[in-house]
């Protein structure tokens, strides 16, 4: 039989992502995701056992998160942050409503599953997802620069962003079209592929850009571990292609969440 560690590894590195989207933020959500497994270790026969390791993961994840989200763990004290662009909006979006939303949409869990990870009933839980839409949406319209050069997924994702109210400001197939698209018109969102048409790269494409203004980035890719790698900076947002409607819309809504300038005053 396999270690408790052997077991829950394969699920890190969603649980990392779950994190970053939840707190908008990779030290944070890293930090969280680390004080889990320091009081899963301190104390393994607390880890429930009569539920699947990943699901019993994200129950201790939540635990940790409820008791510890009064604050930054091990993170800047900045007006500016991530941090504290979450709890302005947090003090208009209910959190319980969100991590719902995060739980179904980004991490795949049936709703009786997330009853299970939020002690709450399915019925609540169909209120909390939708709660958290409704309420999320209506803060936030912005322009979104498209990087892909796949025809037809870009027309699907352009599909998706009007379909949330947002307007594309313009669809790149190159790292030399982003950057200039993106200097004419200013995104407040922006969606990239990694590979791109003339073998450039969507990473490269968003660096120049981010050097020159600040703008929310969700990354779109088949190849998720060229960006998760613990190396480097990681994106707070990336889907995996194939990727579902419903994961697309609720990491727009989180990406632009946690953007400064969509705060309302």
């Amino acid at each position: 039989m396999s270690s408790l560690g052997q077991q829950l590894a394969p699920h890190l590195t969603l649980l990392r992502r779950f994190a970053r989207a939840l707190t908008g933020d990779q030290a944070q959500g890293d930090a969280y995701v680390r004080l889990t497994l320091e009081s899963i270790v301190d104390t393994p026969d607390a880890f429930p056992s009569d539920v699947e390791p990943r699901t019993g993961l994200y129950r201790s994840f939540l635990k940790i998160w409820a008791r510890a989200d009064t604050g930054p763990v091990d993170g800047p004290d900045d007006t500016d942050s991530s941090e504290a662009i979450a709890n302005a909006r947090l003090a208009m979006i209910d959190k319980v409503s969100r991590q719902a939303l995060l739980l179904s949409e980004v991490e795949g869990f049936t709703q009786a599953e997330i009853g299970y990870l939020l002690d709450r009933s399915v019925a609540e839980i169909d209120v909390l997802i939708g709660e958290a839409k409704q309420d999320i949406e209506a803060q936030l319209k912005t322009d979104v620069l498209i990087i892909e050069d796949e025809p037809i997924i870009a027309m699907d994702i352009e599909s998706i962003v009007r379909d949330l109210g947002h307007d594309v400001s313009g669809i790149a197939v190159t790292r030399d079209e982003a950057v200039a698209q993106a200097g004419e018109h200013r995104p407040g969102l922006v969606l990239a592929d990694i590979q791109l048409a003339d073998d450039s790269s969507g990473i490269d494409a968003v660096q120049d850009i981010l050097a020159k203004i600040d703008v929310p980035v969700i990354f779109i890719t088949a190849f998720p571990e060229r960006l998760l790698t613990g190396e480097r900076p990681e994106p707070a947002f990336l889907i995996t292609k194939p990727f579902q409607h419903s994961t697309v819309k609720t990491a727009i809504a989180q990406a632009l969440f946690f953007n400064r300038a969509t705060v309302p005053a």
